[in-house]
């Protein structure tokens, strides 16, 4: 059955879709009232309460990464000949198969275009309707091109890669003018061993594409691909890291530790490995940099940079292109992960030293920083235990948190200096907020 065709028959789906909360303003996906909220943020930065969520985020995002909404800079990082090579042997390529026959067969008969995206966001395959393929070739979403927020802003499928989340970008929620007569639908792949992200399944064409019932069947594919590819993955984790190998990145010191001793390291060092670490199948240059600093950091520097961490590291850093580590070091972020997975909470906060290179302003580092503090504070408030509250509170990232003291003060003995002190806080943080 034709996708559009599933689409007919739901009326006015894409028109209004509720908020998060019973008191939260219904989302308009109106395209005239969107378009005009899109162009009052991009001439005072002040976003409509209207806007979806996420797609509110993402414009905030693209804003600070300075992406042009008239002139998206979709990297083209990889030539014909090398994209085959990388994508044969991607893990990825194995599920083609499934993909070509759960959703491309259907997507061409309703004029759409499906494209799959490695973890950096690189578009690796496009496949689909001719005529959509030839509109969309037109704004540079084409095999071997990037598509991340940083260089074209707000899209499906590099929303869905910054957010770790399914998500659909409707006309003008797109932050680049260029591709607001596209609509599209795409959710992360992941790898079912160790939940690390493998890539990205999208859906673009016409408005069509950004259905509900769209996003419902690129989720259906996405779970398929996840189960062939576990199924012909032999069991048992994923190898992180070498004997010895450490890397300290939480707190306000980085360090690397190995079987020679203790070695601190640079901000930008730390940020290379970090960013090297959380992409194990490799970056290009033009990655780093967009990673690292879009817009303001050549390819040229970031040669070498990488240079001079070679002498740094030896035997760390590959000799290949794209970039990657040839051991990849377990860090303290990961003891974190490592106690959440097993629930155990305090302990996760134990290792918790501070946040991830709490200095760098580097997009590709914030996000990592962001995803941690965030997985943490989840289980903090999932634990309704008021001693792993108190340490919550205690840190950096807890010390504002509304949620947390408020949930620690219900869990406090009425009257108790901890009720109090919680009471206190509570007080100083809505008048802030008033």
């Amino acid at each position: 059955m034709a996708l559009a065709g599933r689409h007919r028959g739901i009326p006015g789906q894409d028109e209004v879709h509720p908020g998060p909360r019973d008191d939260a303003p219904a989302v308009q996906r109106d395209p005239r009232w969107v378009r005009a909220a899109h162009e009052r943020f991009l001439a005072t930065g002040e976003l409509a309460a209207g806007v979806d969520p996420v797609v509110a985020a993402s414009w905030r995002r693209s804003l600070v990464s300075g992406v042009d909404p008239d002139d998206p800079d979709p990297l083209l990082t990889l030539p014909a000949g090398d994209l085959e090579a990388y994508r044969a042997a991607h893990p990825l390529a194995a599920a083609m198969p499934l993909v070509r026959s759960m959703l491309v067969e259907a997507a061409i008969d309703d004029g759409l275009v499906v494209a799959v995206s490695d973890d950096v966001g690189r578009l690796m395959w496009v496949e689909g309707a001719g005529r959509t393929r030839a509109a969309v070739d037109r704004v540079g979403f084409v095999e071997g091109a990037v598509w991340r927020e940083e260089r074209v802003g707000t899209n499906a499928p590099g929303t869905a890669l910054a957010t770790r989340r399914p998500v659909r970008v409707i006309g003008a929620e797109h932050y680049s003018r260029a591709v607001q007569g596209l609509s599209c639908a795409a959710a992360p792949i992941r790898d079912l061993r160790d939940g690390s992200l493998l890539g990205v399944l999208d859906v673009t064409g016409g408005r069509a594409a950004g259905s509900r019932v769209v996003l419902s069947l690129v989720r259906a594919t996405v779970a398929g691909v996840e189960r062939e590819l576990a199924r012909r993955t032999p069991a048992g984790p994923r190898a992180v890291g070498g004997p010895g190998v450490e890397l300290a990145v939480l707190g306000p010191r980085p360090v690397l530790r190995g079987p020679g001793g203790e070695r601190p390291l640079s901000l930008r060092h730390a940020e290379i490995l970090v960013l090297l670490a959380a992409h194990p199948r490799g970056l290009t240059a033009d990655e780093l940099a967009v990673l690292l600093h879009p817009g303001d950091l050549t390819d040229v520097s970031v040669r070498a940079e990488v240079s001079r961490l070679r002498r740094v590291t030896g035997p760390l850093l590959a000799q290949s292109r794209p970039y990657r580590l040839a051991v990849v070091p377990r860090t303290d972020a990961d003891v974190v992960r490592d106690a959440l997975a097993v629930g155990d909470v305090a302990g996760a906060l134990a290792a918790y030293a501070g946040p991830l290179l709490q200095r760098s302003a580097a997009p590709g580092v914030e996000r990592l920083r962001a995803e941690l503090a965030a997985e943490l504070r989840a289980a903090v408030l999932a634990a309704h235990d008021e001693q792993v509250l108190e340490a919550w509170v205690a840190t950096d990232d807890g010390a504002d948190d509304h949620a947390a003291w408020s949930r620690l003060h219900d869990l406090a003995q009425p009257g108790s200096p901890l009720a109090l002190r919680a009471r206190a806080h509570l007080d100083v943080l809505d008048r802030l907020l008033r």
